[in-house]
């Protein structure tokens, strides 16, 4: 059972919950290309401040050790700039959903399939730029989807998260355990596809390679697929000018069952982390880079700054 929060705690999260507010409603008396300019402009000069600028800092250097320090200082610059855009942009998901132009999709038959009664899939993407186009691409092409996402630590949050979510048409769970895998699988079962962020660190995931390094990575997409027989679906988001992207739908990857369900499985994690490398190392600056995604033993082998 959890612990009661504290008074301290409870009056942090209100705090942080009316700064929430409070910058939603200056946000939204701006232009979406302008507050995502902003954004930028802000996470630029505020980001390197943060000690998650030395996550970040270790991280690319981890994934592109042959960088100057100049590429690597300016690669640093460019994703601070892009998650900044990403986050005041979340403000204003109600405009992006507004102006449908603001979004075009290539794969778009993978998801026209789906749609038209395919059978459900189960959906794999990575936090790329703004990932919540991603949402949006899937809802205008019709796919009946839930997508599963982390809960907030401020539940005052959250519920800001989800309401954001819920009006653009977004059906949402957070998976916790098992009984986070029966909902997916049931949702599997109703003829709803599952949507799953997999490019972040897992701790009881399998170790697969990377850039290189292992690393911890859930297993649950592939599992889910294999189960219930059906593919493997990634989708990219790339920034194409200000607040306007491209979602792609990359071709299915289709698993195989030989029998060796442990092979089976770690086949599907590493197909996915290929694709995964593949996309960052085409826009590295568009990948959620603040997060320690590898093992402690990798950041000790890394070169130094």
């Amino acid at each position: 059972m959890a612990a009661t929060p504290t008074l301290m705690r409870r009056l942090g999260w209100r705090l942080e919950a009316l700064g929430f507010d409070l910058a939603g409603a200056l946000l939204r008396l701006l232009p979406l290309d302008t507050a995502s300019g902003l954004g930028a402009s802000v996470f630029a000069a505020l980001g390197p401040l943060a000690p998650s600028h030395r996550i970040a800092e270790r991280n690319i250097r981890l994934a592109f050790p042959d960088l100057t320090p100049e590429a690597e200082a300016a690669l640093l610059d460019a994703q601070w700039r892009s998650l900044g855009r990403a986050f005041f942009e979340f403000q204003m998901m109600a405009q992006l959903a507004a102006e449908p132009d603001r979004i075009e999709v290539e794969g778009a038959e993978h998801l026209a399939q789906i749609a038209g009664g395919g059978r459900p899939v189960v959906i794999v993407g990575g936090h790329f730029s703004n990932w919540e186009a991603m949402g949006l691409a899937l809802i205008r092409a019709g796919v009946n989807c839930r997508f599963t996402y982390r809960a907030a630590n401020n539940p005052l949050i959250d519920a800001r998260i989800i309401r954001v979510r819920l009006g653009y048409g977004l059906k949402l769970f957070a998976p916790k355990g098992s009984n986070g895998a029966r909902e997916a699988l049931e949702g599997l079962k109703r003829g709803e596809s599952i949507v799953l962020m997999n490019d972040q660190k897992f701790n009881e995931g399998v170790p697969a390679p990377l850039f290189g390094h292992p690393a911890h990575t859930a297993t649950g997409p592939t599992r889910m697929a294999l189960k219930f027989g059906t593919v493997l679906l990634p989708m990219s988001i790339t920034r194409t000018v200000g607040a306007r992207f491209k979602v792609t739908a990359h071709p299915p990857i289709h698993l195989k069952k030989t029998g060796h369900r442990a092979e089976d499985l770690m086949a599907g994690v590493l197909a996915v982390n290929a694709w995964i490398e593949s996309v960052v190392r085409d826009h590295p600056a568009e990948w959620f880079w603040v997060h320690r995604r590898w093992p402690r033993e990798a950041y000790a082998e890394e070169r130094p700054g």
